[in-house]
């Protein structure tokens, strides 16, 4: 089983004045058989190194990787069982795209009948067996990527690495392309551990989503799960797009019962009665200060409703308005408070308009301002 597994796994860079900069932090992750697993997170987490650890690139301080129940701490890159797809496409340009694909079996000595073959079977997947007598500088960005995938194909690796593959790619082309390296899991039936700073990419395309943070894991899940249970402010703000509003404020009582009050220029702006799940898990944090979390799709404008509920409504000003086709963005304030509501389009919003806007408190969450961990 093409399992690979990272236990305490730490980098350390040497820095003249501090001694040294810890790049990864004693992270340890299970990615199991033929799981797609994404690596996501901003710039100088730590992802990409992690990523090249495992591919035997980088030295590994402290900690180790095991690939299929074999430690591979001290194991040359090409005898890992692992092929890598590099985010400058690392193509050779004097070399047919043929050659591109077919140097590195080359190099392993492998015949050349199955050399031809192998090279034919990914060209096939791919869809550019048109394309094998071409040059690199007479492909596009699109085709020269799926070049670099075809390459990592026909060495035919029990684990697949992609280092931020789609970032030089126009966003079209990145929509495409990233559907065709799903379709390619499908088929391959391969472990894939891809990087991306793009949470897009990875909501779409993992089945498990590492997210990194400072060369520490936040949270590991499936997409969904950490879209609608981040264990903290950093996955809920990071995770969606656009990303969690968060208000901050007190748990104080109301009615006997637990109620979220958000301060702004003139008193509370935001006095909302908990409904039972957020009042139980509030329930340590009576009179202490806390931080409400809800997504802009949660947030709705009730202006014009009827049966609009006050005590989970208020006013605010709308300060931006970006019409997206099916969808409307729009930047809001109250008090001090600025947050961002996504509505559906069919209504016309100008800048300085005030608007009624209602909480769906079955979507939100509560967070400790401290700790920054999500209260249960």
């Amino acid at each position: 089983m093409a399992e690979v597994i990272l236990q305490e796994l730490a980098k350390d860079y040497p820095d003249g004045k501090k001694g040294s900069v810890r790049a990864v932090n004693n992270i340890s992750l299970t990615i199991q058989d033929r799981e797609f697993m994404v690596l996501v997170g901003p710039s100088g987490c730590g992802k990409s190194t992690s990523l090249r650890m495992i591919a035997g690139l980088e030295e590994i301080s402290h900690g180790t990787v095991s690939i299929e129940g074999k430690t591979v701490n001290d194991v040359l890159p090409k005898d890992r069982k692992i092929a890598m797809v590099f985010q400058n496409y690392a193509l050779y340009p004097h070399m047919t795209v043929y050659d591109n694909m077919a140097f590195g079996l080359k190099l392993m000595k492998c015949p050349k009948a199955e050399i031809k073959e192998r090279v034919g079977d990914a060209a096939a997947i791919l869809g550019i067996e048109d394309l094998l007598e071409r040059k690199p500088k007479a492909l596009s960005g699109g085709q020269r990527q799926r070049v670099a995938v075809g390459r990592a194909i026909v060495r035919k690796p029990k684990v697949f690495l992609f280092d931020e593959p789609l970032s030089n790619l126009d966003a079209k082309m990145r929509v495409s392309m990233r559907t065709e390296i799903s379709k390619l899991h499908s088929r391959l039936n391969s472990t894939m551990i891809y990087v991306t700073h793009d949470q897009v990419e990875a909501m779409t395309m993992g089945d498990r989503i590492t997210v990194m943070k400072d060369g520490n894991i936040m949270q590991v899940a499936e997409p969904l799960e950490l879209y609608n249970n981040p264990e903290n402010m950093f996955v809920a703000g990071f995770i969606g797009s656009p990303p969690m509003n968060f208000f901050h404020g007190s748990i104080q009582t109301k009615d006997n019962r637990p109620a979220f009050h958000g301060t702004g220029v003139n008193g509370n702006v935001l006095n909302l009665p908990l409904d039972d799940r957020l009042s139980e898990q509030c329930q340590q944090h009576i009179g202490r200060e806390v931080v409400f979390g809800i997504r802009p799709e949660d947030i709705h404008d009730t202006t014009n409703l009827a049966d609009q509920n006050a005590e989970l409504s208020f006013e605010a000003t709308v300060e931006v308005a970006e019409p997206m086709g099916a969808e409307t963005i729009l930047y809001l304030v109250a008090g001090e408070n600025s947050f961002i509501s996504k509505v559906a389009s069919g209504r016309h919003y100008e800048v300085g308009q005030k608007l009624t806007l209602g909480f769906d408190l079955k979507k939100a969450h509560l967070f400790d301002p401290e700790t920054e961990a999500v209260l249960k």
